[in-house]
């Protein structure tokens, strides 16, 4: 019956992660508290990425989840970030979900993106990208979206495709790396034997 009164988000996120942001957009939107969660989860990302302790910490499972509960309320504290985030935060410890905070966090961020009209997209390529191709890589990905959309673009680098990039953008996903390209020959010639 509840969930007959959820505010649904401008796109659907899938799995336990997706389904843990949906909840906590919806209970932000109804409290009008919705930049202030963005803005706590953005911090405390931030925080997992700068101080490893903490990430350990929250990623430890021999740790009890009280431990983790004050732990974080601590955090959240001292940040002065909303309740329905420090809720958001218990909820997680208390199922044993402790390690799915960074996955929760992206997928409330792909829900704000879409709120925003932002488009995600991802650029892994096996070495580092200079920032006059990034830029060159924005402008020509640009013509994948709507006029009324932005793209939101980040850079990985994974060594193991060897060359070329994979590019996923919003539910589109593109494969050109050399990787595939070498397995995809190979299996043709074991199948050629």
């Amino acid at each position: 019956m509840a969930a007959r009164f959820a505010v649904l988000p401008p796109i659907q996120v899938f799995g336990t992660e997706g389904r843990y942001a949906t909840a906590l957009y919806s209970a932000a939107t109804k409290k009008k508290s919705i930049d202030a969660v963005d803005k706590d989860l953005k911090e405390f990302s931030r925080l997992m990425k700068t101080d490893p302790m903490l990430k350990e910490f929250i990623l430890n499972p021999l740790l009890s989840k009280d431990l983790k509960k004050e732990a974080i309320n601590s955090v959240l504290t001292k940040k002065k970030a909303n309740i329905l985030t420090a809720n958001l935060m218990e909820t997680l410890v208390d199922n044993g979900r402790a390690a799915s905070v960074e996955g929760v966090i992206n997928a409330f961020e792909t829900i704000m993106a879409a709120l925003r009209g932002e488009v995600i997209c991802e650029v892994t390529t096996a070495k580092p990208i200079d920032a006059a191709t990034m830029k060159e890589l924005e402008v020509t990905l640009k013509a994948f979206v709507k006029t009324t959309e932005t793209i939101k673009l980040t850079s990985k680098v994974d060594p193991a495709i060897i060359g070329g990039m994979l590019v996923s953008i919003g539910d589109k996903y593109v494969d050109m790396s050399m990787a595939t390209k070498i397995n995809r020959y190979n299996s043709l010639l074991q199948e050629a034997v």
